[in-house]
């Protein structure tokens, strides 16, 4: 009899931690959606594999199903998504802006590394795209960040990041082997050396700042500075992050859609060669002037990166209740605002999934929007961006203008959710003869 009342008494128990799962306690009125499995959560849905360039299948279905805000649980977490551009739009003016990057001296160094990466290229008989420029953009950044040099370092700052990003969205199993495990151990790694390097040379005494770490320690050392070491680590490992794998990315599949869209590229070439003549001296640097010139340069970055949706989900935690729409985001729940479905709503842009830059023609470009998120938005729409964008433009300039590309093989992508080459994007790249 015993046993029959245990067994009533589990069953009891199971159900009602089933329905508080399905049913999460909120002092409002929830956003519709499904909680899915205990633990699992809709989780397995997310990371789902596709090779649509469309708004992710799970984002899309429970659109069409309960509206522009919904709610769900992913890896165990309760969130709600939010492809409403206004509450996106709320969420990153929570924020304030950190800084803004000061970019003029470094375009002539980010031009120069391009040039030697290229020429180096040329030479190959085939690039794996993606590699090539990530390789290039990471060691500029650390030289500029930290002063690093991989090729007098024992320790591989960049293999830390590689690990890192290859379990960024991925299950959290933190277990040996796991792409997650990987992905904690390569962070944690990053930061150990960073920490080092910090410490290190705060033990110096230098009479000028020469990096970014030199700015950063003299700020440490103000007094009633809101700025911690632990700070100045995430954000000295936020922006060597964020600068080269979304960037190269961003790159390689610019240089995918110009191959696929001739006339789009034969627009960007005449715009680079006009810069050119109106030189004094065809072979002196891109000044700080031509580059603010380049605009259909930044109508086909601001289309690539709309296009590209690097970036899937950004998510944030709720701070405090928050009221919405009729909907309430109850405290210490994740908020995860999605991207693709702001730049591929066919309300806001007409044939969404064409490559089409003229479309930002007129459009002012200098910052985020509700329509128009790639680079985030709020404190970190300026952390990395403007940078980002200077890479992008300056590695266009050089290779349009100075060489020709045809692609060998590859360039196939999936998102899982976050876009990938699975095969890479093999190019051939070949310098321009004179007369062309």
């Amino acid at each position: 009899m015993w046993a029959l009342c245990l067994g009533a008494l589990v069953i009891i128990v199971i159900t009602h931690w089933v329905y508080r799962w399905r049913n999460p306690s909120c002092n409002g009125k929830l956003p519709p959606g499904s909680m899915g499995f205990p633990l699992l959560g809709e989780t397995l849905q997310f990371f789902f594999p596709n090779t649509s360039s469309d708004i992710p299948p799970f984002i899309k279905q429970r659109m069409k199903r309960y509206g522009p805000i919904f709610k769900t649980n992913l890896v165990g977490r309760p969130v709600v998504v939010s492809t409403d551009p206004d509450l996106n739009y709320f969420i990153f003016q929570q924020e304030g802006q950190v800084f803004q990057s000061c970019l003029k001296r470094m375009i002539s160094e980010v031009e120069q590394t391009t040039y030697r990466t290229l020429q180096q290229l040329s030479c190959e008989d085939s690039v794996e795209l993606k590699e090539a420029t990530a390789r290039m953009i990471f060691d500029l950044t650390a030289k500029k960040l930290i002063s690093y040099d991989s090729s007098k370092s024992s320790d591989n700052l960049r293999d830390n990041f590689v690990a890192f990003i290859q379990g960024l969205i991925s299950f959290p199993l933190d277990v040996p082997g796991t792409a997650y495990h990987k992905c904690l151990q390569g962070r944690k790694r990053a930061m150990n050396m960073l920490k080092n390097m910090l410490q290190e040379r705060r033990g110096m005494h230098k009479k000028e700042q020469t990096d970014f770490f030199d700015y950063v320690i003299e700020e440490l050392k103000k007094e009633g500075t809101i700025l911690t070491e632990a700070i100045a680590l995430d954000l000295m490992f936020v922006l060597l992050f964020a600068s080269f794998e979304t960037t190269s990315l961003a790159i390689t599949y610019a240089i995918k859609l110009l191959s696929d869209h001739p006339l789009v590229l034969k627009q960007l070439q005449e715009e680079h060669e006009a810069i050119i003549k109106r030189r004094e001296d065809p072979n002196s640097g891109v000044t700080w002037k031509e580059y603010k010139s380049m605009t259909f340069t930044f109508q086909v970055i601001n289309e690539t990166v709309r296009l590209a949706n690097i970036v899937p989900g950004i998510f944030r935690k709720a701070l405090r209740e928050i009221n919405f729409k009729g909907y309430t985001i109850p405290k210490g729940w994740a908020v995860m605002v999605c991207p693709p479905a702001v730049h591929l709503n066919p309300a806001k842009y007409y044939d969404p999934l064409a490559f089409n830059p003229s479309r930002w023609e007129g459009v002012e470009q200098s910052g985020a929007s509700k329509h128009f998120m790639a680079f985030g938005g709020g404190m970190r729409f300026c952390v990395g961006t403007d940078f980002t964008k200077v890479q992008m433009a300056i590695f266009l300039h050089s290779l349009v203008t100075k060489y020709r590309w045809r692609p060998v093989k590859g360039g196939n992508i999936v998102r899982t959710p976050g876009l990938q080459f699975p095969n890479g994007f093999y190019v051939q790249i070949m310098e321009k003869d004179q007369r062309e």
